[in-house]
């Protein structure tokens, strides 16, 4: 099948951008469609459903650029991802969440990420708990990163408790900044696959996101925010309650943590999994149990947790 979309209401240099960049970038993202543009007329060649879908989201985007002088990339990634919706996530399927920098799909990889995709929707708290390598973490900000993007929440903030510097970061090269860092880099890694660079810089200097030790926490009322707690094993219960409280009007609080990786100096402080002993049927408290068979990292991922577990349980 073979259509012309005709722009009546826009200057096509305004919707193709600089060098038809801002249409190639939309094109991008229908890559069984053939698509050819001349002047006000855009050809598109391929199936009656990729034609009405890829119609359906310029229409969009012309009118887009008709509430705003100009259009960005970064417009054609909102009008995409906006085109996902709530309710195909909410049903636990493996629908993408949002694209990553390269255009590459993030969904859930298996049945328990999708239980975990549903049961954020399904609550305004979630645990999701589980080893080493089963996303957990990367689901959880991918779920953050869309509900910015459809502007469903104002920020994200992510945090975790600063264990490995054994809290006593003086003796540290750097300011506080660069002291704590090395320690949430793994947060700052997931975004960047999921954010471009720049923008990524932009959100995190206007406070859209922020990232910060569990301690810059005390005293916050987080409202209408995406607040994700990782590493929470090596929380203890007084600064899990602290957290929790930290819950202000349309937020969603996500903690994610392996029982088993406890890095504090009395492991039976942890508060993890008595958190969630502690809140799992209370209404509005989702809880995700992860195993070993869930693991999407390198294969020997999970023969290596294997054998952890396994030594560790015949101790």
């Amino acid at each position: 099948m073979k259509k012309t979309i005709t722009l009546e209401q826009a200057d096509p240099v305004d919707i193709y951008g600089a060098g038809n960049k801002i249409l190639d970038e939309f094109c991008s993202h229908f890559p069984n469609l053939k698509t050819v543009a001349r002047g006000h007329d855009i050809i598109v060649e391929g199936s009656p459903a990729d034609i009405a879908a890829f119609e359906g989201a310029f229409a969009r985007l012309v009118n887009r650029r008709l509430h705003k002088s100009r259009l960005t990339v970064y417009d054609v990634e909102d009008i995409i991802d906006g085109d996902m919706t709530r309710d195909q996530l909410q049903a636990g399927g493996d629908s993408v969440i949002v694209f990553s920098t390269d255009g590459k799909p993030i969904k859930a990889r298996n049945k328990t990420q999708q239980q975990m995709v549903k049961a954020y929707f399904d609550n305004d708290l979630l645990f999701a708990v589980g080893p080493a390598g089963t996303g957990k973490t990367y689901i959880a900000i991918a779920l953050a990163v869309r509900a910015l993007k459809n502007r469903e929440i104002k920020r994200i903030i992510l945090t975790r408790p600063a264990v490995e510097a054994g809290e006593r970061l003086g003796f540290l090269p750097g300011d506080l900044k660069e002291k704590l860092d090395p320690y949430l880099q793994p947060l700052y890694d997931a975004l960047g696959d999921m954010i471009p660079a720049k923008k990524l810089q932009d959100f995190i200097a206007d406070g859209t996101i922020q990232i910060a030790p569990l301690a810059y926490m005390r005293g916050r009322t987080l409202d209408r925010a995406c607040v994700i707690l990782d590493e929470a094993q090596n929380t203890n219960m007084g600064q899990l309650k602290m957290f929790l409280t930290r819950m202000g009007s349309e937020a969603k609080f996500i903690v994610t943590g392996d029982a088993t990786q406890v890095d504090l100096p009395r492991k039976e402080d942890s508060a993890l999994m008595r958190g969630v002993s502690l809140l799992r049927n209370m209404k509005g408290v989702g809880t995700i149990i992860f195993s070993a068979e869930d693991i999407v990292r390198h294969p020997l991922v999970t023969k290596i947790v294997n054998a952890f577990e396994k030594a560790y349980q015949t101790d």
